[in-house]
């Protein structure tokens, strides 16, 4: 395995478990070392620091996955990982809640630029980068000799491999995919679009705020904004909303809305769903008009370039939200923007509820949900930010 030497100016995040080593820190890194090789990394005195996988096409050279010598990179290797993942969802998950959750985190379950979330008896993989990629069949038999699935299907279409110019990956790895799955969730049922849906198909992170929402909702004029397959919907018709308006742009994501609402049997005439432009919608409604809003974009910062840009972006659509709640009303407000940090985005709805003269107390704040665990090494992985807010 090949050896690279870490230079003692950058010991100090290897040492303290960020599992990211960017190539300025590499002693005389040598040449033709492909993407996913893995590699030992030691210090310049020769000492033995932990194992990763090399990455050709991106600044961050080594994305670490162990810190024991003799670990052996094979398929037994992937399995015990992914194991490891699932004992640790097992303690603090009630699969009779529900059967749908995020069983490998990248980095922070120590298979970096890994995603698979489970669905039921399916599993979706995402490989982010060309280094994980290449174990792409190992962890695909690895998954199979843990849970034995009905299909594993692949949606490498996130953002982060444009980095490296790789192109989208979909398709089924093993086994069968109906178009649409089945999976409950506290008490409620949802039909996933594992193929063509947004992320994997569900917004698993947000299952713990879907249920925090329900205490606000009851006698509430709710709008569900971004409402994709109507996760916020189904939650607030259920705590007795008064009414809801599910606004997506996405005709198909409306479609599979009004399915998860009548399968869970809830008043279809409490509902209005609109197909528009959130931005535009929100713009054009009426002034006070609701007593909830909720506000979960899809990310505005994609590219560290663009951070001011992107806080504008959600400056204005927050600031339209909070003219059309009512007095005593409540803005859930949600960000999945990992290069906007909580001061910047606490900052940020200060300055929309300053425009619109009005005050914002947070009631709530929430991040990522347990099933998305983070090294406390790796802040970069904290992504997700959701504020339930008063709106006097």
């Amino acid at each position: 395995m090949i050896k690279l030497q870490v230079k003692n100016k950058k010991l100090g995040p290897v040492r303290g478990r960020h599992p990211w080593l960017f190539s300025q820190g590499i002693l005389n890194l040598p040449d033709k070392i492909e993407s996913g090789e893995p590699v030992v990394l030691i210090s310049e005195a020769g000492d033995f620091l932990a194992q990763g996988y090399f990455n050709s096409y991106s600044q961050i050279a080594v994305r670490i996955w162990s810190y024991d010598q003799k670990e052996k990179i094979d398929q037994d290797f992937f399995t015990r990982r992914i194991t490891a993942s699932w004992n640790l969802r097992k303690k603090y998950i009630d699969e009779k809640l529900t059967n749908a959750y995020r069983l490998v985190n990248g980095e922070n379950d120590m298979l970096p630029g890994l995603i698979i979330d489970k669905y039921d008896d399916y599993f979706v993989v995402q490989c982010h980068n060309r280094g994980i990629e290449k174990w792409k069949d190992l962890i695909t038999k690895s998954l199979i000799a843990v849970f034995d699935p009905k299909g594993i299907y692949e949606r490498s279409d996130a953002f982060a491999r444009r980095v490296e110019n790789l192109s989208k990956q979909s398709g089924l790895l093993y086994g069968t995919m109906p178009d649409l799955v089945k999976i409950y969730e506290n008490g409620f049922s949802f039909l996933i679009d594992i193929k063509e849906g947004q992320k994997t198909g569900f917004f698993l992170d947000q299952r713990d705020k879907r249920l925090a929402l329900m205490k606000y909702a009851k006698d509430k004029t709710v709008a569900n904004c971004f409402s994709y397959s109507g996760g916020f919907s189904v939650y607030a018709l259920a705590a007795g909303a008064r009414s809801v308006t599910s606004v997506d742009v996405s005709q198909k994501a409306i479609d599979l809305a009004k399915e998860n609402i009548k399968i869970n049997k809830l008043k279809m005439d409490k509902v209005e769903f609109i197909v528009e432009d959130v931005k535009l919608y929100l713009k054009e409604a009426k002034p006070c008009f609701f007593d909830l809003i909720i506000l979960d974009p899809p990310a505005f910062i994609k590219d560290r370039r663009k951070i001011k840009e992107g806080i504008e972006g959600y400056k204005k659509i927050n600031e339209e939200a909070i003219k059309k709640i009512n007095q005593d009303g409540i803005l859930l407000s949600c960000s999945c923007s990992a290069h906007l940090n909580s001061s910047d985005f606490r900052y940020m709805l200060s300055e929309s509820a300053g425009r619109t003269q009005r005050n914002l107390r947070i009631l709530e704040k929430m991040y990522n949900s347990i099933d998305h665990p983070e090294l406390v090494a790796f802040s970069e992985t904290g992504y997700l930010k959701s504020y339930f807010c008063h709106v006097d």
